[in-house]
């Protein structure tokens, strides 16, 4: 369980290693722009080849997939719409910005992903005594930009940089002990119950990247977001051939 929880903590802590690049180094906006649009293609990648794909060869029938993908996608959306929420209190005490509700809504992608990843990393440990290579590095060069879009974003949306790292923080924690819980607790679980864990986290991130990582990009780095957005799709992809 500990090795579980150590590769948990690995994989997310490129989460931290990006807050902590943007904190003292904060991109331009059209460099963000580009670096965000990279993290999108990898985590369509990941989405494609390492969640959803894995939800429909482990079986179990299609409920688990598709429960697992709309309920991911409903849990974001209803995440984002408690953030706009909580940024019209904000208006009151001082002006609410673009920038923080996006920054939010990025964390709250890398949280509702990141969750499910590293608990499926830990299972992986339990079954076959060792991490999955492919996924430890999707989830972890993916996580990259996703600190990096997230924390620059807040920050200048008016929140203080040690904030931002503290709640970083508390995500690479809980990530680190979903990976443990994934040892623990997912051993001999129904095959629908582990596709629908990998799909939670499939629809979750690829509604964060339709409403929030994808759109901030465009407007930040413009066209040449497609490319790098395909470039990045086929890093993702290498890495899941490489292991396959």
């Amino acid at each position: 369980m500990i090795e579980a929880a150590l590769w948990g903590l690995f994989a997310a802590s490129s989460l931290l290693i990006g807050a902590l690049y943007a904190a003292r180094n904060p991109p331009h906006a059209r460099t963000l722009g580009l670096v965000m649009a990279f993290g999108s293609g990898v985590l369509l990648s990941a989405v494609s080849f390492e969640l959803v794909a894995e939800a429909s060869e482990i079986g179990g029938g299609t409920l688990g997939v598709l429960f697992g993908f709309f309920g991911g996608a409903a849990a974001f959306t209803l995440g984002d719409i408690v953030i706009g929420r909580f940024q019209k209190r904000r208006q009151g005490v001082k002006p609410a910005s673009a920038d923080e509700g996006s920054g939010l809504s990025i964390l709250l992608g890398a949280l509702l992903d990141g969750i499910p990843e590293t608990a499926v990393l830990g299972l992986t440990v339990l079954q076959t005594g060792q991490v999955g290579l492919a996924m430890l590095a999707a989830v972890f060069i993916s996580n990259l930009p996703e600190g990096i879009a997230a924390t620059t974003t807040l920050i200048e949306g008016g929140w203080k940089r040690t904030a931002v790292l503290r709640i970083w923080g508390a995500v690479v924690l809980a990530c680190g002990f979903a990976a443990a819980a994934g040892y623990a607790l997912l051993d001999g679980a129904p095959a629908g119950v582990l596709a629908f864990v990998y799909a939670f986290a499939g629809g979750a991130v690829l509604t964060m990247l339709a409403t929030s990582m994808i759109p901030e990009a465009y407007e930040r780095a413009g066209r040449p977001v497609g490319f790098l957005t395909v470039f990045g799709f086929f890093v993702g992809f290498g890495i899941s051939v490489l292991e396959g």
